[in-house]
């Protein structure tokens, strides 16, 4: 009888998080410390900061390079980056949104990409405003 070893090698990629949960492996919450989830327009505002520093230092060419590396459309990454387009205050208040711990958003990209179209910084205050109080969130 003829014996035929046969070799397998495979490696194993990490399990993703059930669609539709919002806790991935870098966002394991401890709920004694930290209870909540960072709201996702403000981890999209971090990662659009994160992405303009990555073109500035040269990292990437251009937003194109972002979306084959992100495996995302470019006009994604153009939703995404627009967020650096709001002004300096409110993109502050972003950043600093409270946890949300139950429930969904109370603020949503959506939203938030409205206010960054709007070319004139005190008008996006105006409307930003709107937004905040519609969310029932505390004056900054």
């Amino acid at each position: 009888m003829d014996e035929t070893k046969l070799e397998v090698r495979f490696t194993l990629a990490p399990r993703r998080a059930p669609h539709g949960s919002r806790q991935g492996a870098g966002q394991q919450q401890d709920q004694q410390t930290s209870p909540g989830l960072v709201p996702r327009v403000a981890r999209l505002l971090a990662l659009a900061m994160r992405f303009q520093d990555m073109v500035d230092r040269g990292e990437v060419r251009d937003f194109a390079d972002l979306a084959r590396l992100g495996y995302v459309t470019r006009a994604r990454i153009t939703q995404i980056m627009d967020l650096t387009l709001l002004a300096p205050d409110i993109q502050e208040e972003i950043l600093f949104l409270p946890p949300t711990t139950a429930g969904r958003d109370p603020i949503k990209e959506k939203d938030v990409r409205a206010i960054a179209a709007i070319p004139h910084w005190h008008r996006q205050r105006k409307v930003w405003s709107t937004v905040r109080e519609s969310a029932s969130l505390p004056l900054s």
